[in-house]
């Protein structure tokens, strides 16, 4: 049996065309521009509206329910467990924080106990049927569940894997195949490319320290998300001069972060303990990149000629999602915002950047300085409170570009994160934060001199 037939071709060729269109391609839509699958996911949200909180509550509720039964249930060997057993038995660790986020979504759904935990500005926001971030993780978990296996199993990460590796591997340190993780992000959203890197990480392709260089460091918000924010501040009309800076920064950004601590530290070893060799990125003999990449492709799309299986895996997928990854966005999330919105402590930490803004000629470095730190609960909330507190172009500038180049919020890519498999821990994300903080301030600064 040839695989490379026409047949074999068209499977490797057609799933992944539709897997570029839907979650790479931007398209307008309503008058702005978004990616298909965030278009299904806002159609489905539509429907969904009117019962969705309580799905969450519900799904939660399982979730801790599930865990607290597995953490007492018999251990088996990980080679005996079943998809239910890994689906539930995680640590005492991660079976309170899935407990502490059902009592969070609870409190919220039915506002009960202090305000602060089910306010507008905390567990409303997560929870909020509308607009909430959990609730929209509802859906864009169905469609990403079901549908990432149209960019993962039908060859397109093994062909650009392949050809890609030259760049990727000596600038970012990264196999030639995080080049659409990247891309997936950066034009989709964070989200999807954490799930994709988290999938790859535990299918075996990533090894810890690749999983964690991609994660937080090319999980960017999409280019929609960016137009949100420029307007938040309102400066629309710079767009342009935003958006590019915030490419600019990002990319020296992604060529620092890998090289210092710490993700320098991450063993170069996959999720199963194999070290990285090296050889598994060699051309061999007889093979350029591009035709080596074909035949990867075409390997791995006849491998998975099986549709069938496709959507059961997807199924699985979108459970994984619900019940692993919503728990702690809920959790962590609600816990970051109480912070924010009810504590100085964002304010207290803020104060050391306050000599660093003057030191750059930012102006209103004081009201400006917690700002620098707040974007750590939320990457809304900086622009949010710029707009009421700050009038310099320079600073409104400064602070839009660099709540998106921070990347790790906990709200949502910091608890994804939190609640995948990548090996990255809290401590590392908030310094991962304050790292890309430092390092892009003097990028903006001088930029937004430039510019005012």
């Amino acid at each position: 049996m040839q695989k490379t037939s026409a047949s074999t071709w068209t499977w490797f060729l057609i799933p992944s065309i539709i897997g570029v269109f839907l979650f790479m391609i931007p398209i307008k839509y309503n008058d702005e521009w978004v990616v298909s699958i965030a278009i299904l996911a806002n159609w489905l949200a539509g429907i969904v509206t009117p019962f969705i909180t309580w799905v969450a509550v519900a799904v939660l509720l399982i979730a801790a329910a599930g865990s607290v039964i597995m953490l007492f249930a018999p251990k088996k060997d990980s080679s005996e467990r079943g998809f239910w057993e890994n689906l539930f038995g995680v640590t005492p660790f991660w079976t309170v924080v899935r407990i502490i986020g059902a009592i969070f979504a609870v409190m919220t759904a039915f506002r009960l106990g202090p305000e602060m935990i089910w306010s507008g500005g905390t567990g409303g926001l997560l929870l909020d049927p509308a607009e909430g971030l959990v609730t929209f993780l509802f859906t864009i978990f169905v469609f990403a569940g079901l549908l990432l296996p149209l960019l993962m199993n039908f060859g397109l990460l093994e062909f650009f894997g392949t050809m890609m590796v030259k760049i990727m591997r000596p600038l970012f340190k990264l196999p030639g195949r995080s080049s659409i993780d990247a891309l997936a992000s950066w034009v989709g959203d964070g989200t999807i490319g954490v799930l994709l890197t988290d999938k790859q990480y535990r299918e075996g392709h990533y090894t810890k320290k690749e999983a964690s260089i991609i994660a937080t460091t090319f999980s960017v918000v999409s280019i929609t998300f960016s137009i949100v924010i420029i307007g938040t501040v309102d400066m629309s009309a710079y767009f342009l001069p935003f958006y590019g800076t915030v490419i600019l920064t990002g990319l020296v950004l992604a060529l620092i972060m890998p090289r210092i601590y710490p993700l320098s530290r991450k063993k170069q070893e996959y999720a199963d303990g194999r070290p990285f060799t090296g050889e598994e990125e060699k051309v061999p003999a007889g093979y350029n990149a591009f035709t080596h990449g074909v035949e990867n492709a075409l390997n791995k799309a006849y491998a998975n000629r099986d549709i069938g299986k496709m959507f059961k895996d997807g199924l699985k997928n979108v459970l994984d999602m619900w019940f692993g990854v919503i728990p702690v966005v809920m959790a962590f999330g609600t816990i970051a915002l109480i912070v924010a919105e009810y504590t100085s402590f964002f304010h207290i930490i803020g104060k050391p950047f306050e000599p660093y803004l003057a030191l750059l000629q930012i102006p209103e470095a004081a009201d400006a300085a917690p700002l620098m730190i707040v974007g750590f609960a939320d990457m809304f909330l900086p622009s949010i409170l710029a707009a009421g507190t700050i009038t310099s172009e320079v600073t409104l500038f400064t602070v839009a570009v660099v709540s998106v180049v921070q990347l790790i919020y906990m709200s949502e890519v910091g608890g994804l994160i939190l609640g995948s498999k990548i090996p990255v821990n809290f401590f590392e994300l908030f310094v991962i934060f304050l790292l890309r903080t430092l390092i892009a301030l003097p990028i903006v600064a001088l930029i937004a001199h430039m510019l005012f």
